[in-house]
């Protein structure tokens, strides 16, 4: 059993790389968000991110749990579109599992990322194959929680987790959007790469990248 975890600074290391991460791929999010969407997500979530940093740099934490809430607050008031509920949802029911933690192991992350995904499908109602960011974190989760129980290291479980939200994203490229603005377009969705499911990707490469350096 590997007891690697992660610590209050790991964690806003882990931000500071999802700011960058969200930064450098803005226009792309903003490119799939066009051929499919309001052409705003890369633009909400990097602005969202930027202000959660900003906040999160000003303060002290003495637990993980404090920094996901104040993350999560960010979002709602920040990113625009379905993207802020959402993705602000997913962060305040993940620091609800941290509270009070001031490290976590693999198993306590992945707990609290599936109440996070829990809570992203209580409010925007997508299932799987959907097309939504939930197509790129339910295996993504399920990859992180068989590696806790496998006794997997920190990283090598945000490892795998990474490769399957990566497959999950891609295969949302030839599905009909049945949830959000995309599902508009009906079967003209097909044939595009998700963007929510892209931006949930960029997010975990984040948590490994932090985590690899």
């Amino acid at each position: 059993m590997n007891n690697e975890k992660l610590d209050v600074n790991t964690t806003i290391a882990i931000l500071e790389r999802i700011k960058d991460i969200i930064e450098a791929n803005k226009d792309y999010l903003t490119q799939l968000d066009s051929a499919i969407g309001d052409a705003d997500h890369g633009i909400n979530m990097n602005r969202g991110f930027s202000k959660a940093i900003e906040k999160v740099r000003n303060n002290q934490y003495f637990d993980i749990g404090s920094i996901f809430k104040d993350v999560a607050m960010s979002l709602m008031s920040t990113v625009g579109g379905a993207a802020g509920p959402l993705y602000g949802t997913f962060f305040m029911r993940a620091s609800m599992k941290l509270a009070g933690h001031k490290e976590a192991d693999l198993t306590l992350l992945a707990q609290a990322l599936r109440e996070g995904l829990n809570g992203v499908i209580a409010l925007g109602k997508a299932q799987p194959g959907d097309k939504t960011m939930v197509d790129a974190l339910i295996p993504a989760i399920d990859a992180l929680e068989t590696a806790a129980k496998e006794g997997s290291s920190l990283k090598d479980g945000l490892a795998k987790a990474l490769a399957m939200a990566e497959k999950g994203m891609k295969d949302t490229i030839p599905l009909v959007a049945k949830k959000g603005r995309a599902s508009y377009l009906g079967e003209r969705s097909a044939g595009h790469q998700d963007p929510g499911a892209t931006s949930s990707y960029l997010i975990l490469k984040a948590f490994y990248e932090a985590l690899e350096n």
